[in-house]
């Protein structure tokens, strides 16, 4: 093999008169790290007999568009994508048919219009070997892209059903990396769209790679809770997605090779990262962080051969380009059974904490300490993550009165009704606790203050709206109620100060009014 730096003629090329400028180059790969078309010389040391029905096989042609001149016959133009496309065959390689066979010596011609950077191995095969390899090639994606397929399914039905996002993060990754690995290896180049418009066009699989990349980062820096157990980690990672997404930008604006090259870059840097927080988090025996290594592992190190070979540092065997799709449907097998664990534990951890969690014998919602101690960590939680925290604090209007005019019994039964209405309009994740006599603490974790107000008005609501009726006596019972937002950096015990003069507002404003306190929110008059 040996290689033309020029885009020449092709009478003059293909008429052997440029022979003498072709250059040497290693046999059985072509690489092109540019994009300006270039011609390939390819010459077989032996007769190939036509019988066996030969076909000149480039593998892995990405995007790329070759064309074959034999003699003096007329050329034949291949791609994955497009018109050239040809669909008796499968994405793995491009087969230009040889049907006369080729005879020692006899040189082939080739004009090779590369994306950039994309090693491409060549041989001439009889049509029985390449058929048998694109069987093999076909089972392999059909599987790879299947079990990512059911995978995403399952996340996004965890997602919704069980409500945590961190399945939702894991379904958007085995997404944008299925898309990706079914738009780049040309599964989709049958469906009209991905074949004549999004795949002809090399900057869509980059999107898609460098989407996957930014999912993925963000799930894994999820699934980590690296904001509490490596800042610095996620302080890369967070770098490494904003470069990402200037260069989605720049991909939309420009062909050019340095985008992917920068983005192949980026990505190996994002996996030592990835790589570096697990074995810090395995080590520290936590067990997201041994399920991500013991899954991601593998895929690091493909993805890191797979870079190196598309940087051109070396030509990965064969079998690399299975092992590369195959290690995303593992990754997502085991970081899904990981998850699956992560999430038991969780509710261990809270099933247990509710179990030692001091009830409040009256109402049975929490006790005063317990509310407290539960306000505490979650203000922790809500400033370590980054997320909104709200309060709703409430006691019964003319508590006293019923006391005085009912007795003792009848007051304890009231807070009782009213804990049980109050705790039916709340979520399973919310908490609600006796914080002194007839007071109440209602805390919202990921709530904004305008949802609190929407969540104090059903409490309201639900209390406001129907009269108590205990022994047969029917208690006109009314709620008032003060709400406030956690602010960036306050305590929990300021938070309790502020929510506590929004109650008292409250009870100054009257009957059917719930008051909040925007007194430390940013932006608010």
């Amino acid at each position: 093999m040996s290689r033309l730096a020029d885009d020449a003629p092709a009478r003059e090329v293909v008429s052997g008169a440029l022979d003498g400028r072709f250059v040497p180059a290693r046999d059985g790969l072509i690489f092109e790290s540019v994009t300006e078309p270039r011609w390939w010389r390819v010459v077989s040391p032996v007769d190939v007999d036509a019988g066996l029905q030969p076909h000149l096989v480039v593998r892995a042609p990405y995007q790329n568009r070759i064309t074959l001149w034999i003699g003096d016959g007329p050329p034949l133009t291949r791609s994955l994508f497009a018109d050239d496309a040809d669909l008796a065959f499968s994405a793995r390689a491009l087969a230009f048919p040889l049907p006369d066979g080729v005879r020692a010596g006899q040189p082939l011609y080739l004009r090779v219009q590369s994306v950039g950077g994309t090693p491409m191995p060549l041989s001439i095969e009889p049509l029985r070997s390449v058929h048998r390899q694109d069987l093999e090639h076909v089972t392999w994606r059909a599987m790879v892209l299947g079990a990512m397929g059911v995978l995403t399914v399952l996340a996004l039905g965890f997602c919704i059903g069980l409500g945590e996002r961190s399945y939702g993060f894991l379904a958007l990754t085995l997404l944008s990396q299925a898309l990706f690995l079914a738009l780049a290896g040309g599964e989709l180049r049958s469906v009209e769209i991905f074949g004549h418009v999004l795949g002809s066009d090399p900057r869509m699989a980059r999107v898609a790679g460098m989407l996957s990349v930014i999912a993925s980062n963000t799930f894994l820096a999820f699934y980590l809770e690296l904001a509490r157990n490596g800042p610095r980690i996620l302080w890369l990672m967070r770098a490494c997605n904003l470069l990402l997404g200037g260069l989605i930008l720049a991909s939309l604006a420009t062909t050019h090779t340095w985008v992917p090259r920068l983005g192949n870059g980026v990505l190996l840097l994002a996996t030592a990262a990835v790589l570096l927080a697990a074995i810090n988090g395995t080590l520290r025996r936590q067990r997201p962080a041994f399920f991500l290594l013991l899954s991601w592992l593998p895929m690091m190190l493909l993805t890191a051969a797979r870079v190196g070979e598309l940087l051109g540092w070396w030509v990965g065997p064969v079998w690399l380009i299975h092992a590369f799709p195959m290690g995303f449907a593992l990754a997502g097998l085991v970081l899904t059974v990981g998850l699956a664990d992560r999430m038991q534990q969780l509710r261990r951890d809270r099933d247990h904490a509710s179990q030692l969690a001091a009830q409040d014998t009256l109402t049975g919602v929490l006790s005063r300490t317990a509310i407290i101690e539960q306000l505490q960590r979650e203000v922790e939680f809500a400033h370590a993550q980054g997320t909104p925290l709200s309060v709703v604090f409430f006691d019964i209007d003319h508590f006293k009165r019923i006391n005085d005019e009912h007795g003792h019994p009848v007051g304890d039964q009231s807070l009782r009704l009213v804990a049980t209405r109050t705790r039916g309009k709340l979520r399973k994740r919310d908490f609600l606790g006796r914080y002194g006599g007839d007071e109440m603490l209602v805390l919202l974790p990921d709530t904004t203050f305008d949802n609190a107000l929407v969540v104090a008005e059903h409490l309201r609501a639900a209390v406001n709206n129907r009269p108590l009726t205990i022994d047969g006596r029917v208690i006109d019972t009314s709620l008032s109620l003060g709400v406030a937002q956690l602010a960036e950096g306050e305590t929990f015990e300021r938070l309790l100060e502020r929510v506590d003069v929004a109650l008292y507002s409250s009870k100054s404003a009257g009957r059917d009014r719930v008051t909040g306190d925007l007194s430390l929110q940013p932006g608010d008059a």
